[in-house]
């Protein structure tokens, strides 16, 4: 089962206090690239993939999805998400990632953030994720980037007068044990290759790659992103059928 890290109330209580949890889509400093990624949803059909609070079902809605499913496996996440949604056009459904049941050529966008590098199967819900997506649909996703979730040594090394976390045992893939808003989130560490590989293995086209970073203009409004320059943070993949 996947692990339902978000109905843990000390997490929870946490990751409400992030702005991405308070404003929402324009809180999350990668929305501007991952919105970039998207097809146009003008009548589509769409599969949310943990989909939190709710706020990119709604996103898609308004930006001319005809109807929206959101699937997530925290209880938490789903009652918030529901009590902020007022469209009978999108339903939330609480469901285990890892044991997803899914209907054929049923939707034209599968769009995720930041919950797949939760799954340990990957592959097997990606498998279910193509055949539910109709020829030519879209897969757009975003997980913590490889090197993120990949181990690093416990202190700073300098190179060139700049620190830098160092990363080490990156080729080791598995889960990945961090305290992250608790102690003891698990993590699934996968290479880039490997999701790439899986993907086209699978047999999905791949359409874009972003290893996100701030952009200049937005570490000049937000000072405190500039550390996120030191290594992507993000990997955005845009796919499809």
């Amino acid at each position: 089962m996947t692990q339902n890290i978000y109905d843990n109330q000390k997490f929870f209580e946490n990751y409400q206090r992030l702005s991405r949890s308070t404003k929402g889509l324009p809180g999350a400093p990668e929305w501007p690239a991952l919105r970039a990624l998207l097809p146009a949803l003008g009548g589509g059909r769409v599969l949310n993939l943990g989909c939190g609070f709710g706020w990119f079902s709604r996103w898609a809605r308004q930006n001319g999805a005809a109807r929206v499913l959101g699937i997530d496996v925290s209880r938490n996440m789903l009652m918030r998400a529901r009590a902020e949604t007022h469209d009978r056009a999108i339903r939330y459904l609480r469901a285990d990632l890892e044991r997803l049941s899914l209907p054929s050529s049923s939707f034209d966008l599968v769009y995720s953030s930041l919950a797949l590098h939760y799954v340990k199967n990957l592959r097997g819900l990606m498998s279910k994720v193509r055949r539910s997506l109709i020829a030519g649909g879209s897969l757009v996703f975003s997980v913590e980037h490889p090197i993120y979730t990949a181990p690093s040594s416990p202190k700073w090394r300098t190179a060139s007068g700049r620190k830098f976390w160092p990363v080490d045992g990156y080729l080791d893939e598995g889960p990945r044990s961090t305290d992250w808003l608790a102690k003891g989130v698990i993590k699934q560490h996968r290479t880039l290759a490997t999701y790439l590989n899986m993907l086209l293995g699978l047999g999905f086209s791949i359409a874009k790659v972003n290893e996100w970073g701030p952009t200049r203009r937005q570490i000049a409004s937000q000072p405190s992103w500039a550390d996120e320059r030191k290594r992507p943070a993000f990997l955005l993949v845009a796919a499809r059928r």
